[in-house]
């Protein structure tokens, strides 16, 4: 990547989709974001569970601040809310030009400290809590990325 330490910045927001993502609408959007990022020298991870999307984007300011304001307008989104914004000195992501991990339905009963929505992530009253659980998706993102190219090898 490009960019100086000094210039970066990571932004982590959540949004509803209007109507729900197949696999097909999925994969197309990452191959879109994908070759648009990479144009960017933007990086970051996308989660989508549930028409809930949860996104980190790591960049140049000027880039990173652009795409939120662009993705905030488009209609396939309701509901965004920044989360988390700020300055890095060094991409979590940089490997990634838009990583990807689908999270699978649960069907029973979550064990204790199982995170399974994004809902608690929205709370204003405990910001800590917000950035715990992104720096956790953020490791469990990275964790599943390794052991799946471990896999291939």
């Amino acid at each position: 990547m490009t960019s100086t330490p000094g210039d970066l910045l990571s932004v982590l927001y959540t949004s509803t989709a209007r109507a729900p993502f197949g696999d097909d609408e999925l994969r197309w959007l990452l191959e879109q974001s994908r070759a648009s990022n990479a144009a960017r020298d933007l990086t970051g991870m996308l989660l989508y569970r549930g028409g809930r999307f949860v996104q980190v984007l790591e960049g140049p300011e000027a880039a990173v601040r652009a795409l939120i304001e662009r993705i905030g307008r488009d209609p396939r989104h309701d509901g965004m809310r920044v989360l988390i914004e700020q300055p890095i000195e060094h991409r979590e992501f940089a490997e990634w030009t838009m990583g990807y991990q689908p999270i699978a339905e649960t069907t029973g009963v979550a064990p204790a400290g199982f995170r399974d929505t994004f809902d608690d992530l929205e709370s204003r009253d405990d910001p800590s809590a917000t950035l715990r659980a992104a720096r956790e998706l953020s490791l469990w993102f990275r964790v599943r990325q390794r052991r799946a190219g471990a896999d291939a090898g």
